[in-house]
């Protein structure tokens, strides 16, 4: 398969190396969160928006309040994995982005992330500014109907 890493669509693609593992070559469970961050930051800043700076940007910050995976099958040391971003769900003050992590076409492990917009002040509610929204929706629909 021809790994494909396309940031401005969410997608992160790579082939796992011992480091990424645990001794016997298996995908270490938590490897997992990295790689969902690393997915969500390339991407987000490929729409021009940088996590640490929204406060100046978009007078907002973000907070995580959930994340979890699910493992579905083996993910190998040299197993060559596609991340895909999806949006799980945009609402008023709050998104989820699902991870579809992929081998060829089949789902090894989804994972989730939701985050909350608020006021840098006082931390209390905010409304999830335009130009997020807007990055937001550009994501693909879920693949794979699956819930973490």
């Amino acid at each position: 398969m021809a790994l494909v890493h396309e940031p401005s669509e969410g997608r992160l693609a790579f082939q796992l190396a011992y480091g990424d593992t645990d001794t016997v070559g298996i995908a270490y469970f938590d490897i997992y969160y990295r790689w969902m961050e690393r997915c969500y930051s390339t991407w987000l800043y490929s729409k021009g928006i940088r996590s640490g700076q929204m406060v100046d940007d978009l007078g907002i910050v973000t907070v995580g309040i959930s994340s979890g995976c699910r493992y579905l099958d083996t993910v190998k040391v040299f197993d060559e994995i596609v991340c895909q971003a999806v949006s799980e769900h945009i609402g008023t003050s709050s998104y989820a982005v699902g991870f579809e992590f992929t081998r060829g076409d089949q789902l090894v492990t989804k994972g989730q992330m939701v985050f909350a917009a608020r006021n840098p002040d006082d931390f209390s509610k905010a409304a999830i500014p335009e130009r997020l929204l807007k990055a937001l929706h550009s994501l693909p629909e879920p693949r794979f109907d699956v819930k973490v």
